[in-house]
């Protein structure tokens, strides 16, 4: 291709989260020469641990499971250890506008009837979860939102409150932009159980943080990993892309891998355009815009569970950490624009929708929505997308491959959709080029 280029190489890895960098780990054990271009200062995307409020936090993504084959499979690899936070011993959830008080298995008996109901057809519309949009039956559901068929089940006020706040915790986003199937989809990888989904999605994380499995997988891998590193264009035919960073370098490739989130894809810079499932799609947006805020009060308290409505700043806030004198919750609201997380004095005043007792000492978070390397949450489909655009958003253009959390089969949205993403498209990248004519074979064989 023409014009002047700084570096040559065999695959560019456009994003260094985690599917970034699984991505690169195969390529560079199979023998590619890759270079990661990540354009924030530091590794892992959407997963993000930092130390705040006096602990290791998840300002991103967090929870896994051992019925998420891909993530464990990691935290087996590399020997991590998985722990949770402490077991709640109370409950607070809305009646209307009464507080109730009780157990979390009292909560959970209160929206077990619902969520049967919800979720009965689970495996009739997707019974492959690892192919989920096989089944024809599929498209009639994904015209609905999960607001439309909680609507649908005329439950009384503290159950339909306490399950409706249950749904915007998983969703992260407002309930009648959510699409029903992406419930129908986390339901369906835990073989219809709503209370494994529940589990899965919830309460194990890593004890190191993911940050101990970001470094993992970066020490594994052979890849340059460059941090610092936006790229702004990407030019591809036939022969293979050259890629144009925001400091004027250019790195030429056979392959590139575009990792990034579906509310973004669409702004890059991209010739020929990437086909126009992926950019209706990103025109679109994704569902999921909410709010996850960590909040260290005054101790010692009960850990507990809280849930209340999705009219609410927070919808669900539960306890995290405790010690001897201080506490540290996590909270989650459908629509950051309605919380400040920075803001003491708002997270406050959004605790006593439950109760008054509990004094804010700090708060923390990280706007994913203004964030311009996201513009997003964790993956959660509007009505219609995963029908109409999954297969195109999967689908590689040329020289061009993608690898997404945001597009990946059976857990999309978790660490280990970013894996399976990583693992698929590496395997159809190795499968296309021949490792003996790659530039690492090269310069081994020149300096025998």
């Amino acid at each position: 291709m023409a014009g002047s280029t700084d570096r040559e190489v065999d695959v560019v890895v456009v994003g260094g989260g985690i599917a970034g960098l699984v991505t690169a780990r195969e390529l560079s054990r199979s023998g590619f020469d890759v270079v990661v271009l990540e354009a924030r200062e530091r590794l892992g995307g959407r997963v993000f641990t930092d130390h705040r409020l006096g602990r290791d936090l998840e300002i991103g993504g967090n929870w896994l499971h051992w019925v998420q084959p891909h993530a464990w499979a990691e935290v087996t690899r590399y020997g991590l250890g998985v722990t949770r936070g402490p077991r709640p011993e109370e409950a607070y959830w809305l009646a209307g506008d009464e507080v109730r008080r009780g157990t979390l298995d009292e909560f959970m008996q209160l929206i077990d009837p619902g969520m049967r109901r919800l979720l009965a057809d689970t495996m009739r519309f997707i019974p492959r979860p690892d192919d989920p949009t096989a089944a024809p039956a599929l498209a009639e559901a994904d015209r609905h939102s999960v607001q439309d068929k909680l609507d649908e089940l005329q439950l009384g006020v503290e159950e339909y409150h306490a399950n409706e706040a249950a749904w915007v915790g998983h969703f992260n986003a407002p309930l009648p932009d959510g699409a029903f199937t992406s419930a129908l989809r986390w339901t369906a990888a835990t073989a219809g159980s709503w209370h494994l989904m529940h589990e899965a999605s919830a309460v194990f994380r890593l004890a190191g943080g993911t940050k101990a499995l970001v470094a993992a997988i970066a020490a594994d891998t052979d890849a340059d990993l460059r941090t610092g590193a936006e790229v702004r264009r990407i030019e591809h035919d036939a022969d293979g892309a050259r890629v144009h960073l925001a400091d004027g370098q250019v790195v030429t490739a056979r392959r590139v891998v575009l990792t990034l989130p579906q509310n973004i894809i669409g702004d890059l810079d991209v010739s020929p355009p990437l086909n126009e499932g992926k950019l209706a799609a990103s025109r679109e947006k994704a569902a999921s815009r909410g709010t996850k805020v960590w909040i260290r009060v005054r101790g010692p308290i009960t850990p507990f569970f809280a849930y209340s409505r999705a009219a609410e700043p927070l919808s669900v806030v539960r306890t995290e950490y405790i010690g001897d004198d201080d506490a540290v919750l996590v909270g989650f609201g459908a629509d950051s624009t309605r919380l400040d997380v920075t803001d003491r004095d708002a997270v406050q005043r959004a605790l006593r929708v439950w109760r008054n007792d509990l004094e804010v000492l700090e708060v923390t978070g990280h706007d994913w929505m203004s964030d311009p390397y996201s513009r997003e949450t964790w993956l959660m489909n509007r009505p219609g997308q995963v029908t109409r655009y999954l297969a195109a958003q999967q689908a590689s253009e040329g020289v061009l491959h993608f690898a997404s959390s945001d597009i990946a089969n059976l857990w999309a949205g978790f660490i280990d959709g970013a894996v399976e993403s990583a693992l698929r498209t590496a395997r159809e990248i190795t499968g296309g080029l021949d490792p003996a004519r790659s530039r690492t074979a090269a310069r081994v064989g020149s300096a025998t």
